[in-house]
């Protein structure tokens, strides 16, 4: 099958990519070590063919590599890279080698790396993520596999705790603001920052509510991942299930469609969280808006299914 191919190609293509950079990384003095991280050095969930190569150089110049892309070329054919902010304060390293192999760079100075040694890594979900998750060195120079083996010896998952009434109201009302935007652009007919305001900010915060609700429903030790990953195992079948309805295609009456269908998600998530977890429910709130959004889009002749 043509499929297989392309798996196969892409396997053996970070293979020989890695090889390549590991010829290359010994060969610079400044290059001090370098480990995979990620789902190439992930044992739960571990990568695939189409899983893209992340990796950390521990390095006594981050910013050039950050910031500059010549370099690059020594380790294989680019066809486009460009600097990236990460999640946190950082910046990243993004590149797509020919054989459409995505490798993502961070640069760190070694004192990152001997902070590690002495214990200074902090609990944080990212460190755990990418770091606890499982990273594999494969350029060592200073004692960089033991001082990671030792930083991340017993790291454990951070435990969920339930959201602060004020940190969980603050994703409530951002969420209802925003329905009204929505409502507001689908009449209007600026049909592209409508399908944003239903498929983008919502969503983004949907995403809260849906961790929040999965960890109320099957307790702090429920692993809900990061960004959205692996959100069709974690999260309750029947959201996932919901979550077809949930976005719209590029249409001014599917976008009116889906986002009471979001609406209607993100209310009964809510609901149960603050059930589970003993929190104030913004009944109120939420049947307001949906009067509102309901009467604006039937006005309108979309029927809004909330």
């Amino acid at each position: 099958m043509a499929q297989d191919r392309y798996q196969e190609d892409l396997q053996a293509g970070y293979e020989a990519l890695i090889d390549r950079f590991v010829i290359w990384a010994e060969a610079r003095e400044d290059i001090r070590a370098a480990a995979v991280i990620g789902s190439r050095a992930r044992v739960d969930h571990p990568a695939d063919a189409w899983s893209d190569l992340d990796m950390i150089l521990v390095t006594d110049e981050p910013d050039r590599y950050i910031h500059e892309a010549a370099w690059l070329a020594e380790i294989g054919d680019v066809i486009v890279t460009f600097a990236q902010r990460t999640s946190g304060e950082g910046w990243e390293r993004r590149v797509l080698f020919d054989g459409w192999l995505d490798v993502d760079f961070v640069a760190e100075p070694p004192d990152r790396v001997r902070a590690a040694r002495d214990g200074a890594v902090d609990d944080s979900a990212d460190a755990w993520n990418f770091l606890g998750r499982g990273h594999r060195v494969i350029v060592d120079k200073m004692g960089a596999e033991e001082a990671l083996a030792r930083a991340t010896r017993g790291m454990a998952r951070p435990p969920a705790a339930a959201p602060s009434p004020a940190e969980f109201m603050s994703v409530v009302d951002d969420f209802w603001y925003h329905a009204v935007w929505t409502a507001k652009r689908i009449r209007r007919g600026e049909l592209f920052w409508a399908k944003r305001g239903c498929d983008e900010k919502l969503k983004a915060l949907l995403l809260r509510a849906l961790n929040w609700h999965a960890q109320a429903m099957h307790g702090a030790d429920h692993d809900t991942w990061f960004r959205g990953r692996f959100l069709e195992e974690w999260a309750e079948r029947r959201a996932v299930s919901e979550l077809r309805d949930a976005y719209a295609h590029y249409d001014r009456d599917d976008v009116a469609r889906a986002l009471p269908a979001t609406m209607r998600l993100f209310r009964r998530v809510c609901s149960e969280t603050c059930a589970a977890w003993g929190l104030a429910e913004p009944r109120e709130l939420a049947e307001t808006v949906t009067t509102w959004v309901e009467g604006l889009l039937l006005e309108a002749g979309e029927p809004p299914s909330v």
